[in-house]
């Protein structure tokens, strides 16, 4: 089209080629071919992407005074197809010139294209010691965006980061951070849960006797408990963690989790909190809480327990364990893990940005929850 505006403007057939870049024996071929009449049909739309005759009809409009919407209107693409085909082919002086740019188009469209992560060291960088942290993918697509709300170069999404680990050929990442991921291998694997029996407990208060205010998550101080198992059933770490803030707390019981154990272990636990964030705790039907009385008498938590095999009404538990799972693996010892190495593990989770809390941490939300209420 821009060849047959400058044919109508009383250009000679070798300058018209020359301005689209064509030889002059191809210019005289098209006039030839129409007979020296300027074609004036529309180019139907040649699917996903604008064709080189669409892009000439672009070029001899908008220099013609036609409104976007309008050249819109005749291709039958939408008014932003052409608004962001003009913006993205800007060359000398601001024209657009609709063979380069089809060039330009065809170079941009070659796949498979570098990963963002290979070209940019700084971001790979960045999220290379995000990872080292143990900050899952999601978490570090929204910490970058947080801390770099004005700089895009900065922003990746966590498919991206994914594919570095793990996709062959779009590398950028060390391969051997696949680690630091919560399930520390590359697929996603079914699992497989059997039925487990529990017995009655005495005196135990069910969860429908719960009030309202807990299931909200609107006042603080409502925790869910539970215990990680390890080999064979002879180890195990208690687990408590606050509903509205996500905060995790972990109890060491390295000489097993009879009744007596785990109740020392909870009102010791207990002790070390304001009473106003230790309001309840809801427990599955474990019989290491056949003992729950005497943590109620020692400490005036009120204990509340699940129904039988329903771990989704200790929702924020289930998931937490699931964390908990990347430091202490199924199957394996889990009493050579001392009080230090379970305040660090809990302190990693407490400082990691969460989705549900908007990416804030546990610790800055807990911390907020007792400023509130000793204020």
């Amino acid at each position: 089209m821009t060849f047959w505006s400058l044919r109508s403007s009383g250009v000679t057939v070798k300058a018209a080629a020359a301005a689209v870049e064509v030889s002059e024996g191809t210019g005289w071929n098209w006039v030839r071919e129409r007979g020296g009449v300027r074609p004036r049909v529309t180019p139907p739309p040649t699917g996903r992407y604008l064709s080189i005759l669409e892009r000439e009809f672009i070029a001899d409009y908008t220099r013609d005074g036609w409104t976007l919407t309008a050249i819109a209107h005749a291709l039958r693409r939408a008014v932003s197809t052409i608004s962001r085909e003009l913006q993205r082919h800007k060359y000398f002086r601001g024209r657009y010139l609709p063979y380069q740019a089809d060039r330009d188009a065809q170079v941009n469209a070659r796949r498979p294209k570098p990963s963002k992560l290979e070209v940019n060291s700084r971001l790979r960088d960045t999220v290379q010691n995000l990872l080292y942290r143990d900050f899952s993918p999601e978490q570090i697509s929204a910490t970058l965006r947080k801390e770099f709300p004005d700089d895009p170069e900065m922003h990746v999404s966590h498919e991206t980061i994914y594919r570095s680990l793990y996709v062959q050929g779009k590398g950028g990442l060390n391969r051997e951070l696949t680690a630091h991921l919560r399930t520390g291998r590359a697929l996603r694997q079914g699992q497989r849960r059997g039925a487990e029996r529990r017995s009655q407990i005495p005196g135990m208060v069910n969860i429908s006797e719960r009030p309202d205010a807990v299931a909200d998550r609107g006042v603080p101080g409502h925790w869910e408990g539970d215990l990680i198992i390890g080999r064979d059933g002879a180890s195990s770490i208690g687990t408590l963690v606050e509903r509205s803030s996500r905060l995790v707390m972990l109890l060491h019981l390295p000489y097993g989790h009879t009744a007596d154990k785990v109740a020392a272990a909870m009102i010791a636990k207990i002790a070390k909190l304001p009473a106003v964030l230790m309001r309840s705790v809801t427990w599955d039907q474990g019989r290491e809480m056949s003992r729950h009385q005497e943590i109620t008498i020692a400490t005036g938590v009120q204990i509340y327990f699940c129904d039988p095999h329903s771990p989704w009404q200790r929702g924020t538990n289930e998931n937490t364990n699931g964390l908990l799972r990347q430091y202490f693996p199924k199957g394996t010892d889990l009493s050579v893990h001392g009080p230090d190495r379970l305040d660090e593990v809990a302190a990693l989770l407490n400082s990691r940005p969460r989705k549900t809390l908007q990416w804030d941490t546990p610790l800055e939300r807990f911390h907020a929850s007792l400023v509130a209420t000793t204020t």
